[in-house]
């Protein structure tokens, strides 16, 4: 859940906040004057949104997804015990 404080209450808060923003992955709106200012959100979130934003941004990337969403629709695909049987993996 994203929760919005001010500056000086998060500068109170600050270790508090750090680790529900990693162990429960709560996020914060930091604001400076009552607007905006920054987030506070764990690693794990953060690199997780950096790794969506470079998916997104490379369009081969994203052509290939769209026709593997594609095919799959279509019923264009195999199963996993299709595929061991395939590689004779069993």
């Amino acid at each position: 859940m994203t929760k919005t404080l001010p500056i000086t209450k998060a500068r109170e808060n600050l270790a508090t906040l750090v680790e529900k923003a990693s162990k429960q992955l709560d996020e914060y709106i930091i604001t400076v004057n009552g607007s905006p200012a920054a987030i506070l959100m764990s690693v794990e979130e953060y690199e997780s949104w950096k790794e969506t934003m470079e998916i997104m941004a490379d369009p081969g990337l994203m052509k290939a997804i769209k026709q593997g969403e594609k095919d799959f629709k279509e019923g264009k695909f195999v199963t996993f015990e299709e595929l061991k049987k395939e590689l004779k993996l069993e």
